[in-house]
């Protein structure tokens, strides 16, 4: 009997250190990827305070490449100077915010409809409609142009919004979501006398904030980023957004780079306060997920 328990202990005590040295490699792993992810950023900001004449300077040292020899904080300030970049980041808030709410809006009634309501040709015309996203961007970029010359709306924020606010991925993924719900709830408020409105808005949107919150972050991230449809339908440089704006420190033959990794830092942090508000409903979906598997 004690050489059997001494083998059990044996065993468990190689098990756990082969759990613990599993553990250890994935963490190092996951480290190393996230200073590969890092470093990016890290040499943005050491640009973006180093003088111009010091930003291709390869030193003997390697930590002298990233630190420089005095912070140029007056970048950030030159760079708020040289262009108009307070109203492209003013525009680029604005436009971003209201195609997101938008998409957010439209996604999601119609991903209740397609997911909670029956009606004639309901999947037919659900599958139709996710057809539409096989179909690449660049295809339909030209004729969504002409129709907004057409309109009259080049030169407009609505040119910037409204095509936008129409997605069939956040249909998809709102819809997929929306299924997973119990309709044991649905039914206890029918029973309550509440409305399909009243169900949708009190009901399915309070329990769907992990899959809204990533739609949010998806949505506004892109537009944030999107460069080639505001370079197609705006000229006013009143209307411009930041993707654009930073095109103004290159030139034919020059690029300010201090001036240019100052205006992207700037241009980052609203998509990292994003993701740091809505990082939390992530964490809750996976939870969620877990459960239900």
């Amino acid at each position: 009997m004690k050489e059997i328990s001494s083998e059990l202990m044996r065993s468990k005590r190689k098990d756990k250190i082969r759990s613990l040295f599993g553990k250890l490699l994935t963490y190092i792993f996951l480290s190393l990827g996230g200073i590969t992810m890092l470093v990016p950023f890290l040499w943005m900001i050491s640009t973006s305070l180093k003088d111009p004449n010091e930003v291709f300077i390869v030193h003997d040292i390697w930590w002298r490449n990233w630190i420089p020899y005095k912070l140029m904080w007056d970048n950030y300030v030159m760079a708020l100077k040289v262009v108009p970049f307070i109203r492209f980041y003013l525009n680029s808030i604005f436009v971003a915010t209201a195609v997101t709410a938008g998409q957010v809006f439209t996604s999601s009634c119609a991903a209740y409809a397609f997911a909670r309501l029956r009606f004639p040709g309901r999947d037919k015309i659900f599958f139709a409609y996710l057809a539409t996203m096989m179909i690449p961007g660049s295809v339909t970029i030209i004729p969504i142009f002409v129709l907004m010359r057409l309109l009259g709306w080049v030169d407009t924020y609505k040119a910037l919004i409204l095509p936008a606010m129409f997605t069939a991925y956040g249909t998809f993924m709102l819809r997929q979501f929306f299924m997973t719900l119990p309709r044991d709830l649905e039914d206890a408020a029918k029973m309550d006398g509440c409305s399909l409105v009243g169900i949708f808005w009190r009901i399915t949107l309070p329990l769907s904030k992990p899959a809204l919150a990533t739609l949010t972050t998806f949505t506004f991230l892109g537009n944030w980023t999107s460069f080639m449809w505001p370079l197609l339908v705006i000229n006013k440089t009143s209307l411009r957004t930041l993707p654009i704006g930073l095109e103004y420190f290159q030139s034919q033959y020059t690029t300010d780079w201090s001036l240019l990794m100052a205006g992207s830092v700037m241009t980052m942090l609203p998509v990292v306060l994003i993701f740091v508000f809505n990082q939390r409903f992530f964490v809750e979906g996976i939870k969620m997920q877990g459960i239900k598997g």
